[in-house]
């Protein structure tokens, strides 16, 4: 694999297993690498080998039946796991890998551990591997199956089907050229199967601890393929293991991408509202995971919130979201945030 820099350049949060894959299409080399080979339990990145599977011998026209293009499109843009287990079970489970490695060069792929025979979410990925299902997309897929499928992914809606938001990594950092199929497993009420704490000895990958991963496109033309997998220790909550995911995204080197502006602050509280005014009366947006770092690229004076010990008449405004929170939930406890422009 060629490489622009070493991997130690890149700094991964304490206490994260991460596998990090960033390719430029342009350069033709790689930007970032940080255990590429290392097997991650897939959890919904799995999805774009199914859809591929389904695809395959539909050629030339690729016609979809109405009722498969809506479990797929549901699938790809908000991961939904219905449809995933309805192509599991009906294109032949891990028949699926065993057909997909060869056709897309894939070296690290298994499916999921024999003692799992239905846990499409505990198939192993890598991010290397990731980056050559993008790069088959991308360069080699026929035009019908490329434009559906980057279609979909650039398209990803901000949650989930579970409800899980699924805008952490590349879709919190960068601006609105990017593509994303993310993967989430081990968290309460998450997607992927969750976790096995009983960690079976015929898996090749870690079942247990808390997954998150962000693997898509970034740039003008899908320029930058980025595969991030990452392991969490054991009870990480889904804020903090978001915002670890996203601090490391914020480090990587990635050409053609243009990262949206703001500072980085740091949420307090549960179920904070998103709302698209800076008043208590205007519209829910979003509910921010419990603990997550937020973008915020100005504050503006609304509605006096007050919940001892704090207070304020300030909102931060999230791009990200299009919408406003309190500041009594935004940062170290000031009425206003230091170093945030006012809004205009």
């Amino acid at each position: 694999m060629k490489l622009l820099r070493s991997d130690e350049s890149v700094v991964v949060p304490v206490g994260v297993t991460a596998g990090v894959a960033v390719f430029d299409r342009q350069a033709g080399q790689f930007t970032d690498l940080v255990n590429p080979d290392l097997r991650f339990r897939s959890a919904s990145v799995v999805k774009l080998l199914l859809v591929l599977d389904f695809l395959w011998d539909r050629g030339p026209a690729y016609e979809i039946p109405a009722a498969d293009q809506a479990r797929l499109e549901v699938m790809l843009r908000s991961s939904d796991d219905d449809a995933a287990s309805y192509y599991w079970d009906h294109l032949g489970g891990s028949a699926i890998i065993d057909r997909m490695m060869p056709r897309l060069g894939l070296t690290h792929t298994a499916g999921p551990p024999p003692t799992h025979p239905g846990f499409w979410g505990y198939a192993a990925f890598t991010a290397a591997d990731t980056v050559r299902i993008y790069r088959y997309l991308l360069d080699q897929a026929p035009a019908p199956v490329r434009d559906f499928v980057m279609g979909n992914l650039h398209q990803a809606t901000r949650y989930g089907t579970d409800g899980f938001d699924q805008y952490f990594g590349i879709a919190s950092v960068f601006d609105s050229s990017f593509a994303i199929k993310q993967g989430w497993s081990g968290f309460p009420n998450s997607s992927g199967f969750g976790r096995d704490k009983s960690k079976p000895k015929e898996s090749v990958v870690d079942l247990a601890n808390e997954a998150l991963h962000t693997t898509g496109t970034v740039g003008p033309s899908d320029r930058t393929i980025v595969a991030v997998y990452t392991l969490h220790p054991d009870g990480t909550g889904y804020g903090k293991a978001y915002s670890d995911v996203t601090r490391l995204i914020r480090a990587l080197n990635v050409p053609g991408a243009v990262k949206t502006p703001g500072s980085w602050v740091t949420t307090t509280g549960s179920g904070v509202r998103v709302r698209s005014a800076p008043n208590t009366s205007a519209g829910v947006l979003g509910t921010l995971p419990s603990g997550v770092e937020v973008l915020v690229s100005c504050q503006k004076k609304g509605q006096l919130i007050d919940t001892p010990p704090r207070s304020s008449e300030w909102w931060a405004y999230l791009p990200k979201y299009d919408g406003y929170v309190t500041n009594v939930y935004v940062g170290s406890g000031s009425p206003k945030l230091p170093g945030v422009p006012d809004c205009q």
